[in-house]
């Protein structure tokens, strides 16, 4: 097998009021449009679920149960990609991520990167900040032309995949996980459509079912 997709969709949706995974959007949930989008590059797609859920599989080809975080989530979508070279992990809550953005990060891995993220250019001023009488004060500015701002999906060479999460981390992505690990992650341009859905009001309004 070629390539295999982990779509992530376990998490609870807190900020969204309920798993905005499963919201409809045009007629379809976010994860089948997730899954749909993954097969432009996928052989096999896998979707990571929360407990309990009941849904028909959103048009994956296996569905499993996920962790209590992201990272444990990804690891239990691995153990079901067999011998896939290229693993793309993709969330759920990005329903418009083009095909071409799948093409380009697996085109990244098949060019002998370890792993492959879509980044955007950094374009607002960054300011870090802390805590001080309670209030957030700036304590800096943060160069950002050395800066992107990173999307899904992420294609990875399978081995470093499951070689970085074997080590057990957690982190927000799974580039993360594999730089720590010592493996080469390249950049390619993002795309701007490609939104996550994080509040209601992040869908169009015929699409915000629940």
């Amino acid at each position: 097998m070629g390539v295999a997709a982990v779509v992530v969709a376990a998490g609870e949706g807190r900020r969204f009021g309920s798993p905005k995974q499963f919201a409809d959007l045009d007629g379809a949930s976010v994860a089948r449009r997730s899954v749909e989008a993954s097969r432009s590059v996928a052989d096999f797609v896998v979707l990571v679920v929360p407990a309990g859920y009941g849904g028909d599989g959103e048009g994956a080809d296996l569905v499993c149960e996920g962790g209590a975080t992201r990272s444990a989530s990804v690891r239990a979508g691995l153990a079901h990609v067999g011998d896939a070279e290229v693993v793309v992990v993709h969330d759920a809550a990005r329903p418009w991520a083009p095909p071409g953005l799948f093409a380009a990060v697996v085109a990244a891995v098949r060019a002998g990167a370890d792993g492959a993220v879509p980044g955007l250019e950094v374009t607002d001023t960054l300011k870090r900040v802390g805590l001080s009488d309670g209030q957030r004060v700036v304590e800096g500015t943060v160069a950002r032309e050395s800066l992107v701002a990173v999307q899904t999906p992420q294609a990875f060479r399978s081995g470093a995949l499951v070689a970085a999460h074997a080590l057990g981390g957690e982190a927000s992505d799974d580039a993360a996980l594999v730089e720590a690990a010592g493996g080469r992650v390249v950049v390619v341009p993002g795309d701007p459509a490609n939104r996550k859905i994080t509040r209601p009001e992040d869908l169009p309004v015929e699409g915000a079912r629940a």
